[in-house]
């Protein structure tokens, strides 16, 4: 099952708009919002959460792949 993503937008009263990802770890985050921040315009400042300096799972599987020890010939 895949894990649940979020995105968060916050405006406050004077119009700045903050946008924080939630369930993304690395900078899978930054590419997800790239579109969003240049419609919205320059970005003032970021700030990295905990989940962005976890490990992604990549899933790379190392070997010959048939389960045998000795190498082919």
């Amino acid at each position: 099952m895949a894990k649940r993503r979020e995105i968060e937008f916050t405006i406050d009263d004077h119009g700045e708009v903050s946008i924080k990802v939630l369930g993304v770890t690395g900078p899978e985050c930054e590419r997800i919002t790239r579109e969003i921040e240049m419609a919205l315009g320059m970005v003032s400042s970021r700030q990295h959460t905990s989940e962005y300096y976890q490990q992604t799972d990549t899933g790379v599987t190392v070997g010959a792949g048939d389960g045998s020890d000795t190498p082919s010939p």
